[in-house]
């Protein structure tokens, strides 16, 4: 049977009270008091129960909610990744919802998680129904939101512009000499974020006056096949296109196999971008033109920014972690 703190105080001499302040790192014991209920704690194989602890008094004080797009986006795996390192460091454990790019969705699994009285909670994107704005105001605990920054946060944001990712794109391609754009995007209507991208990319093309020629939206969820029929699909209209931008490296990556299905010399016949700094386009014999997003980054700086808070210190409103473009060879 597994040891609890009760069978931990008999054998140590002291109280379950004692027990579980030495065990909560807290104060009120003597030196040799805590080592010696460590010791006893080894022997018997004590494991705590963090989830119990957390909601045996009334916040929990060491649970912190996130809720992101999609959990099997590969990017938000390494943003997961940064948040539960840096709060696992700091003495804090981690919950993970879904929303599938749905606020109602959000906003669902927001009112499930304040139930339990969270320490605090990070967010994807800066778009949320009111219902969430106001319960997260009435909950009056320290909140996140990362991904796309916003300067109006509800109460602290971490990421970068993704309009102003795809408006460096553009201006690159233009610089590199290309005229006639199209896009291939994914998550039609639900992808905010990608959508701010396409935007800010399809503007940009427009200032300088170079509209885009056309575009692709895809409801399916971004991936290599998306990719590869996406580009398949926006080329059956129209074929005066000389690069395409694609949702992310992914679906870019799908582009480049349709291209090479098709005979099609990348760059000399049409150039690819993607967007994110995908590891699969790390293997490429091409190097892939795209945007390389800082997401563990972004996640350490979340987590630490909602734990000073939590302590009381100086905490920025507002944190840019910059992105970077990087020139490749397949424009």
């Amino acid at each position: 049977m597994k040891a609890n703190l009760e069978d931990i105080a008999r054998a140590a001499g002291v109280s379950k009270m004692t027990v579980s302040r030495v065990l909560r790192d807290g104060s009120g014991f003597s030196d040799q008091t805590r080592r010696k209920v460590m010791e006893i704690a080894g022997q018997l194989g004590y494991v705590p129960n963090r989830l119990a602890a957390a909601f045996g008094s009334d916040q929990a004080e060491t649970l912190v909610g996130m809720c992101v797009p999609r959990l099997t986006s590969g990017l938000f795996g390494h943003v997961l990744d940064g948040v539960d390192r840096a709060l696992g460091r700091l003495g804090y454990q981690l919950i993970i919802g879904a929303s599938d790019h749905s606020m109602s969705e959000e906003e669902a699994w927001i009112r499930q998680v304040v139930s339990w009285r969270p320490a605090g909670l990070i967010l994807s994107g800066r778009h949320h129904t009111p219902g969430t704005i106001e319960l997260l105001r009435s909950a009056a605990i320290p909140v996140v939101e990362i991904w796309d920054l916003t300067t109006s946060p509800i109460d602290m944001a971490v990421g970068f512009s993704h309009a102003d990712c795809g408006a460096e794109m553009a201006r690159h391609l233009l610089a590199r000499g290309r005229r006639k754009a199209g896009y291939v995007g994914a998550l039609a209507r639900s992808d905010v974020m990608g959508q701010a991208r396409f935007e800010g990319f399809r503007d940009a093309l427009a200032r300088a006056g170079h509209p885009i020629v056309d575009s692709e939206m895809l409801h399916d969820a971004p991936g290599f096949y998306a990719g590869y029929y996406g580009l398949e699909t926006l080329l059956s209209r129209k074929n005066d296109f000389d690069v395409v931008y694609f949702h992310n490296d992914e679906m870019a990556i799908g582009g480049l196999a349709f291209c090479q299905s098709r005979g099609l010399s990348v760059p000399e016949d049409i150039g690819i971008a993607g967007w994110g700094g995908m590891e699969a386009a790390s293997i490429l014999q091409k190097r892939l033109t795209t945007t390389v997003v800082p997401t563990t980054s972004i996640g350490k700086a979340a987590a630490e920014a909602l734990v000073a808070k939590l302590k009381g210190e100086p905490v920025q409103t507002i944190t840019f972690v910059p992105t970077r473009l990087v020139p490749g060879e397949t424009v």
